[in-house]
């Protein structure tokens, strides 16, 4: 069993850029605070990640969530989901990292 991640949890960008976690479920808490949803995309706001160009990550989108954990069909998302950082241009940046989740429910 992997913990859940919720509005709670901290996930960052793999330059550091902090993810603002925001989902669309209203309903399913965990210690009071809503879990994620594979379906929500989370802004990430001071990312300083240059090449040439700024190309800080603006967003994730999640590839991966639970493979049985769902609310109403949408998977849920876990410590071990992964997740692409995207600039403006929608192009990858690398992956977010989990920094710190709850520990009070888990799912696989």
């Amino acid at each position: 069993m992997i913990p859940i991640l919720t509005e709670t949890s901290t996930v960052i960008c793999p330059h550091g850029g902090q993810a603002l976690l925001i989902t669309s479920n209203v309903e399913a808490k965990v210690d009071g605070a809503a879990m994620l949803l594979i379906t929500d995309r989370h802004p990430i706001a001071g990312c300083p990640f240059f090449t040439t160009v700024p190309m800080p990550c603006l967003s994730i989108q999640w590839v991966t969530a639970a493979a049985q954990t769902n609310l109403h069909g949408i998977p849920v998302l876990l410590q071990t989901s992964v997740g692409l950082c995207l600039n403006a241009a929608m192009a990858p940046q690398g992956t977010a990292v989990v920094v710190q989740v709850q520990q009070k429910a888990k799912g696989i």
